[in-house]
């Protein structure tokens, strides 16, 4: 059996443990989108970027109400966080043009949800070779654009 260790995650899982806040419990305002990568706000849901990416332009939708029960979730809320889904999706491969997609909830902190309190749902582009030597051996990520320029190209996607 092979082994991928990712220990590039742990600076991401510890400084959420410190966080005073949950990250997915947003200003209602939206006055500090920009600074915190909102890219959409929804009657029920948002779409922000992930800051610790496994791509650029790897999306994150999470309903306006804290919580971690996905049985009890509504299914007004789940169907607007799958349109938002599909528009992120519609977004991403308009700018990046990737090769395919990873969409995906991680429920719990064992199944590897970074923040298990909070549901939210990924969406993350894939190209043929993005995870090579550098995640595997370097534990280094390599992503070509920083975070302002991946917000500033998906977001004229959503008005």
């Amino acid at each position: 059996m092979d082994y991928l260790w990712s220990p590039w995650r742990y600076q991401y899982i510890s400084n959420i443990r410190k966080a005073n806040r949950c990250v997915f419990c947003v200003d209602s305002s939206g006055e500090r989108d920009p600074e915190d990568f909102i890219v959409f706000r929804g009657r029920w849901n948002f779409v922000i970027l992930n800051i610790f990416p496994y791509t650029s332009g790897h999306l994150l939708i999470a309903p306006y109400e804290h919580t971690a029960n996905f049985q009890a979730f509504p299914i007004e809320q789940l169907t607007e966080m799958l349109e938002l889904a599909k528009l992120g999706q519609s977004a991403i491969e308009q700018t990046y043009h990737p090769d395919g997609f990873n969409i995906g909830m991680n429920l719990g902190q064992s199944a590897g949800a970074g923040v298990a309190q909070h549901l939210h749902l990924h969406v993350v582009p894939r190209w043929a070779g993005d995870a090579n030597f550098m995640t595997i051996v370097s534990e280094t990520r390599v992503l070509p654009e920083e975070l302002k320029s991946t917000y500033e190209k998906l977001k004229r996607h959503f008005s």
